[in-house]
């Protein structure tokens, strides 16, 4: 009879839990075994170095929990294939996370803009606020005012080369190897010698969609000087003669090919195998990722920033932190700053969160990489990091039509026509 009755409590409980719908916020506050009051919240990772690895993301939220036995956070990994359409589906559904871990062109430009998500501004209060770098705190913060990001680490993207196929191709002498860098007439020159030496695809364009298109859009920009937006970021610069010339170089260069469909992590995936000679999406953490977990990966990969015909490359940026959705509940939001403060206000926590990114604190810090050899070769590129556009008005559009853009080119269409469909921000 016992076990009746609590077969019948249990399948009331399961109907309690359907009639509240998806919406995490309908249990979100709840109490412990001793009587406490618990406020369960959801954080969303996308694969920000380790923070997409369960392992390393348990073992600092178990020291949250420690510390802060009144808030309990589960976590669920998200990838930048699926990831967009998972978050834009969860706003329809009103089942939107408390946390989620990304960069300012979703946080900020993206979701921000559409008024999903909490201004975080009383977390800049801080003395550790402070001292984050000016152009990381520009990107944080919307052009109404809001702080819709709270930045944990930041990089900067280059690319890279199979060292040894380089090699046997002759096409070492183009590179600079001491400061990393090569010009445009090298990489020429570079693409020309592979194809000598019987190297098909050297390079490609993967296009099929946006995941990874820092390294197509910073390859454009920096072979003749081009820019993505305006200094002030309030218009869409893809038309300029530079960027024409740029994209003109690279399709009629034997040897690299615009593909339509491929991702930007199946083209990681052919260049980590050894069929392709160079990456055009790469960063520390893609090492760190693709030497630990790719088999496949069995040469020594040297990265590089994109060749330029300028005095010094300017690589795109990447920064990543925190955001909260805003749920309707204030004391969720409360709790969510409270785990943010945690991760960003004690050193020790800060560091431990910088280095599962494999990137770099936002904020002057000594050296948190000591003896990696890996993580300091990585760090020449940091002073190349270039201007942070990816807030102008109309990001995610512009991005749709980045991808769009080298598809039609790929296809064959004329490139005055194709960079014509960029969204003119108001």
């Amino acid at each position: 009879m016992k076990r009746v009755f609590a077969l019948l409590c249990l399948m009331l409980y399961s109907v309690l839990l359907a009639s509240c719908g998806s919406n995490p916020g309908s249990l979100a506050v709840e109490e412990d075994s001793d009587g406490q009051k618990m406020t369960e919240l959801t954080l969303w990772t996308f694969p920000v170095g380790n923070w997409g690895n369960p392992a390393t993301v348990s073992r600092m939220l178990n020291s949250f929990h420690r510390d802060n036995p009144d808030v309990h956070i589960s976590v669920e990994y998200l990838s930048y294939e699926t990831g967009d359409e998972k978050v834009n589906q969860a706003a329809v559904d009103g089942s939107l996370p408390d946390l989620v871990l990304e960069g300012p062109e979703r946080l900020v430009a993206g979701w921000g803009e559409k008024g999903w998500m909490v201004d975080l501004s009383d977390l800049w209060e801080s003395d550790g606020a402070r001292a984050i770098y000016d152009n990381v705190r520009a990107a944080c913060r919307h052009r109404a005012g809001a702080y819709y990001e709270f930045p944990i680490c930041m990089s900067a993207h280059c690319m890279a080369i199979n060292y040894e196929m380089f090699r046997e191709a002759d096409a070492l002498q183009y590179i600079d190897e001491e400061t990393h860098t090569w010009t445009t007439e090298g990489f020429i020159d570079a693409v020309h010698a592979l194809t000598a030496y019987g190297q098909e695809n050297v390079g490609i364009l993967y296009c099929k969609n946006q995941s990874g298109d820092q390294g197509t859009r910073a390859l454009v920009n920096n072979l003749y000087g081009g820019s993505f937006t305006d200094d002030a970021h309030t218009c869409y610069t893809i038309d300029s003669q530079e960027n024409q010339r740029a994209l003109q170089l690279l399709y009629d260069l034997e040897g690299i090919h615009f593909e339509p469909s491929l991702s930007a992590m199946d083209a990681i995936g052919l260049f980590c195998k050894g069929e392709t000679a160079m990456c055009f999406c790469w960063n520390g953490s893609q090492e760190v990722q693709q030497t630990i977990n790719n088999p496949d990966l069995d040469f020594e990969v040297f990265p590089v920033a994109f060749p330029t015909d300028q005095d010094a490359p300017k690589l795109e940026g990447g920064i990543w932190g925190f955001g909260i959705f805003d749920n309707g509940s204030g004391e969720r939001v409360e709790a969510a700053k409270k785990f943010i403060r945690y991760i960003a206000e004690n050193d020790v926590m800060y560091t431990r969160a910088v280095r599962a990114s494999s990137y770099w604190p936002v904020r002057d810090m000594d050296n948190i990489y000591v003896n990696d050899m890996l993580m300091t070769e990585y760090s020449i590129f940091m002073p190349y990091m270039g201007d942070y556009y990816q807030i102008t008005p109309e990001w995610d559009k512009a991005r749709t039509a980045w991808w769009q853009m080298l598809t039609k080119i790929g296809n064959g269409e004329d490139i005055p026509e194709a960079v014509k469909n960029f969204p003119s921000p108001d």
